[in-house]
C-alpha cells in the first residue's frame, strides 16, 4: 500500500476542503492586497512608502513579541486535545497581552533612532498589537479545529473593508494617517467576529487562569517566539538598516520589491502549511508513523516545482514587471526583485522543514539555526550597504544567510518516512527542466510578457513531465486530493488515473 493510502478518507477530504478553503481566500485577499500595494506605492511615492516599509518592519517585529509564537502552539495542542481549547484561550489573554504592552514600549524605543514621521506613525500603527490580538486567539482557535471557511470569509471581508476605508481616507487627503485609522478600524472588527464564532460554537475563556496550561505553553513557545523574532527581524532588518544607512526613498524602492517576494511566500508557502499544520501534528505520533515524515517530503517536492519556475520567471522578466506596475518612479526596484525572487524560493523551501520541526516539538533548534541566519545576516547587510551604497546587497545578504539556515534545516530535520534523497533527485531533475525553460525566457524576454510566460511556461511543463520530477505516488496523492476538493469531479473528466478513489 503506498504512504498516501495511510491518510483516512475523512482527513483527506477535510485536508484538501481546508487547503481549498485558504488557498481560495489567499487568492482573494493577497490579489486584492497585491492591487492594494499597486496603488498604494505610486500613491506615496517612494519617500513615504520607504516610511511604510519602515513602520511595518517595526510593527511585524513587536507582533513577534507580542503574539510570542504561541498561536502554533495552540493549534498544534487544541487539534489534539479540542476539550482545552477554553483554557488554553484563557492562558493567552493573560500572557500575550502582558507581552503587547511590552512589544509597544519596546518597538517605540527602537523608533526613536528615526525621524520624527516614522516615530509617529509607529506609535500609532502599534495600537494594532492590542487589537490583533484577540482577533489572532480567535483565528489560531478556529484554525484547530480545522474551520477554515470561517476564518477565510472573515479574512476576505476584513482585506476589502480595510482597503475600501484607506482609499476613502487617501481620497479624502490624509495620506499614511488615513492608511493607518483604516487597520485600526479594520482590525476592531475582524477580532469581534473571529472572537464571535468562537463563542457561537461553545468556546469561551475557562477562567481561573490555569498554570498547568500557562507554563509549558510559555515554556514551549519561547524558542518559538525567539526563533519567530530572529526570522522577522533577519526578514525585515534589511529595511531597517536601509533607511538607517541609505535614507527612506532607497527603504521605498526596497519594499516595493519585498512586496512580492511576501506575497509569493504568502499564497504558495504558508496557506498551504498553515492548512496541513493540524493533520501533520495529529498523524506524527511522536515520529514513529512514516506518513508524517513522507509528508514532509512530499511538501517539500511540491514547494521546489513552484518556487523554482516561479523564481526563475520573475527574475528574467523583472523590468517588465514592476516599472509598469508601479510606475516609472520605482524602476530601480526591478533590480533589487530580480535577486529577491531567489531568496523567495529559498525561503519557501525552508519553510517546510521548519514546521516539520515545531511539530516536533524542536522549537530549541530552530532557534539556534535562526539565530545563525540573522547573526550572519545582519553583519553582511551592513557590510554590503555601507561599502557599496546599493540595497541589493541586503538582498544578497539575506540570499546568503538562507542559504545558511536550509543548510542547517536540513542537516538538523530526522523523521521516519523522510529521506533527502528523494527530494534530492527531484531538485536535480528540475534543474535539468530549468535549463530549457531560462533559455525560452531570455529569448523572448524582448516580446510582449504574456509571449515569454506562455512559451517557457511550455516548456517548463513538458520537461516536468518527460523528467518524471514527481513519483508515481506523489501523483496518486494530488489525484485523490484533486477528487476531493470542490470542483473536482469537473476535473477528473480530463485527469483520469488508475487509483481506487476511497475518499
Amino acid at each position: 500500500m503506498s504512504e498516501s493510502a495511510s491518510l483516512s478518507g475523512s482527513d483527506a477530504r477535510r485536508a484538501a476542503r481546508n487547503i481549498s478553503a485558504l488557498m481560495i481566500a489567499s487568492i482573494i485577499s493577497k490579489g486584492a492586497l497585491y492591487i492594494w500595494q499597486l496603488v498604494l506605492s505610486p500613491w506615496l511615492g517612494p519617500s513615504e512608502y520607504g516610511v511604510y516599509g519602515t513602520v511595518g518592519a517595526l510593527i511585524v517585529n513587536a507582533a513577534a513579541v507580542a503574539s510570542f509564537g504561541m498561536g502554533l502552539i495552540v493549534i498544534r495542542d487544541v487539534a489534539r486535545a479540542p476539550h482545552k481549547a477554553g483554557k488554553y484561550w484563557a492562558a493567552m489573554l493573560y500572557l500575550q497581552t502582558v507581552l503587547a504592552l511590552f512589544a509597544y514600549v519596546a518597538m517605540n524605543g527602537v523608533a526613536v533612532g528615526y525621524s520624527e514621521t516614522v516615530r509617529a506613525f509607529a506609535a500609532l500603527a502599534g495600537i494594532n498589537l492590542f487589537i490583533d490580538l484577540f482577533g489572532n486567539m480567535g483565528h489560531d482557535l478556529l484554525i484547530a479545529r480545522e474551520d477554515m471557511v470561517k476564518t477565510s470569509s472573515v479574512e476576505i471581508v476584513h482585506i476589502f473593508f480595510r482597503i475600501g476605508f484607506a482609499l476613502l481616507a487617501l481620497t479624502a487627503g490624509w495620506g499614511l494617517l488615513g492608511v493607518y485609522a483604516a487597520a485600526i478600524v479594520s482590525g476592531l472588527g475582524r477580532s469581534a467576529i473571529l472572537v464571535y464564532f468562537n463563542f457561537r460554537a461553545g468556546i469561551r475563556p475557562e477562567f481561573p487562569f490555569d498554570r498547568g496550561i500557562a507554563r509549558p505553553l510559555i515554556i514551549n513557545s519561547a524558542p518559538l517566539a525567539l526563533s519567530a523574532f530572529l526570522t522577522l527581524a533577519y526578514q525585515h532588518s534589511d529595511k531597517l538598516l536601509t533607511t538607517g544607512i541609505l535614507g527612506e526613498r532607497v527603504t521605498g524602492y526596497l519594499t516595493a520589491a519585498f512586496i512580492i517576494n511576501f506575497g509569493v511566500i504568502e499564497l504558495f508557502s504558508t496557506t498551504v502549511l498553515v492548512a496541513a499544520y493540524p493533520l501533520l501534528a495529529r498523524y506524527y505520533d511522536d515520529g514513529k508513523n512514516p506518513f508524517f515524515g513522507s509528508m514532509i517530503e512530499k511538501l517539500a517536492r511540491y514547494t521546489l516545482v513552484i518556487g523554482i519556475p516561479l523564481a526563475m520567471s520573475i527574475s528574467i522578466l523583472a523590468d517588465k514587471i514592476m516599472a509598469p506596475l508601479l510606475g516609472e518612479a520605482y524602476a530601480p526596484s526591478a533590480g533589487i526583485l530580480r535577486l529577491l525572487i531567489w531568496y523567495t524560493a529559498i525561503t519557501m523551501f525552508g519553510n517546510v522543514f521548519s514546521t516539520g520541526l515545531l511539530i516536533q516539538n524542536q522549537q530549541r533548534r530552530l532557534l539556534l539555526i535562526r539565530g545563525a541566519g540573522l547573526a550572519l545576516n545582519v553583519t553582511l547587510t551592513a557590510v554590503l550597504l555601507l561599502n557599496w551604497g546599493d540595497p541589493r546587497g541586503a538582498v544578497i545578504a539575506s540570499i546568503i544567510g538562507e542559504i545558511l539556515v536550509v543548510f542547517l534545516l536540513l542537516k538538523g530535520f530526522r523523521a521516519s518516512g523522510w529521506t533527502w534523497l528523494g527530494v534530492a533527485n527531484s531538485a536535480l531533475r528540475l534543474l535539468i527542466v530549468a535549463l530549457p525553460t531560462a533559455l525560452t525566457l531570455l529569448l523572448l524576454r524582448e516580446q510582449f510578457i504574456i509571449l515569454p510566460l506562455l512559451g517557457s511556461a511550455g516548456v517548463y511543463l513538458a520537461g516536468f513531465l518527460l523528467a518524471r520530477v514527481l513519483r508515481a505516488d506523489d501523483w496518486d496523492l494530488l489525484y485523490r486530493l484533486a477528487a476531493s476538493v470542490p470542483g473536482g469531479g469537473f476535473l477528473l473528466r480530463f485527469w483520469q488515473r488508475d487509483v481506487e478513489l476511497s475518499w
